[in-house]
């Protein structure tokens, strides 16, 4: 009995995995509309003559995506288990994040032509940079997505996507740093409750670079290797191949596209500690008897289910499962329903963390519902105690409905 039981089960998790279909498996391709914008830029500058389509990538991450995910509904399902095993292995998934890289230098080579052989002005190629500058922004989403696994194809291409930003060292640092510091005040790539994104900002590039780099030479300690083999050194070797880039890109089209390089290499930097900076903004993991930090649970990290910003962004937005499950494939990150849901997505929140007043009209309430008004359970800026504490009451004596 217990044998032909487990038979028809067996059976009956076969006959679901047939019938289920992945609704949203071909909606990734329209993450490619991201790479495919500076092209699509130049169309619409030829066609309608104006100039300010050359930041269609940033119009389509600050203007269209808003609007899509304000009229569609969240998207809060989830794969089945049964299929959940089938749907990782499908390699359809990884192909689509596997076109964005060609389709992401052939749009890089393509804006430096255009710099050179298009009568712009300085606004106009200041558009265009953060057209640039938006593709390699979500090139480093797709570094994040490759980084994370464990073929050597995988983890190459990672850091190919990073040469454009000239932020190599990301693929150290949020592996082996982020993930084990993630909501901690030791986390420079988790934010703090009131702190600003212009505060967070050089607080998250500088602290990633140094912790990349420390984690990168105690790495090579270990195996009897110096820090400076370019070879096995995986923060050298990644600014290597940006370096490279460059100067192809500058011998190729001259010394005048180099401050525009730069440009769009800060403007994807911003791009991304956007995305970092509300990601775990005010999230604490508290700290057990033995002085060690609990493990990293979905609580940890801000979810999101609008769907075009999670089209986009290959399930960024459900960061709360990715921390929990590091290695899970976008495809099959599931929606949590028992962490803290941002009211927006990334495209909306990204855009209102440039305004520190806004930020905290929307966001600083929510932080402080989910943790019940105790500020002793939220990551604090240390410079902004005082003025917390005055305002919302004494840790560990909530002022609750303030």
């Amino acid at each position: 009995m217990g044998g032909e039981s487990s038979v028809a089960r067996y059976q009956q998790r076969g006959n679901y995995r047939r019938r289920w279909r992945d609704p949203k498996r071909h909606l990734w391709l329209y993450g490619l509309a991201i790479p495919l914008s500076p092209f699509l830029a130049w169309a619409l500058v030829h066609y309608l003559h104006l100039g300010v389509f050359w930041a269609t990538g940033a119009i389509m991450i600050a203007v269209i995506c808003p609007l899509v995910d304000r009229f569609t509904k969240l998207d809060t399902s989830n794969p089945p288990e049964e299929v959940m095993k089938d749907l990782e292995n499908d390699k359809y998934y990884r192909r689509c994040t596997y076109v964005y890289l060609p389709l992401q230098y052939a749009g890089l080579i393509f804006g430096c032509w255009m710099w050179v052989s298009q009568p712009m002005g300085w606004a106009e190629r200041f558009a265009l940079a953060a057209t640039l500058g938006i593709v390699g922004g979500v090139g480093i989403n797709a570094a994040h997505e490759m980084g994370h696994k464990r073929t050597k194809i995988e983890r190459r291409l990672a850091k190919v996507a990073l040469a454009q930003s000239f932020y190599g060292h990301f693929y150290v640092e949020h592996n082996f740093g982020h993930h084990i510091r993630v909501a901690t005040p030791e986390d420079p790539a988790t934010a703090r409750f009131g702190e600003s994104y212009w505060k967070f900002l050089p607080r998250s590039v500088g602290g990633s670079l140094k912790s990349a780099w420390k984690y990168e030479q105690a790495r090579l300690a270990r195996r009897g290797l110096s820090r400076w083999n370019l070879k096995h050194n995986n923060v050298l070797n990644a600014w290597l191949l940006s370096v490279v880039l460059y100067a192809a890109l500058i011998a190729a089209f001259g010394w005048q596209i180099a401050p525009w390089l730069v440009v769009q290499a800060v403007m994807a930097i911003m791009f991304l500690e956007g995305a970092n900076y509300l990601e775990h903004y005010g999230l604490l993991r508290r700290k057990r008897a033995d002085g060690k930090y609990v493990r990293v649970a979905p609580e940890h990290s801000w979810n999101s289910n609008h769907v075009c910003s999670n089209l986009f962004l290959y399930n960024l937005q459900r960061h709360s499962d990715h921390h929990a499950n590091p290695m899970r494939r976008y495809q099959t990150l599931r929606s949590m329903g028992d962490a803290p849901q941002l009211p927006a997505g990334y495209a909306v929140l990204i855009v209102l963390s440039l305004f520190p007043p806004l930020w905290r009209r929307v966001i600083d309430p929510k932080l402080l519902e989910h943790y019940d008004y105790d500020l002793s359970r939220i990551n604090i800026d240390p410079d902004k105690v005082d003025a917390l504490v005055a305002r919302y009451g004494q840790p560990g004596n909530p002022v609750t409905g303030r």
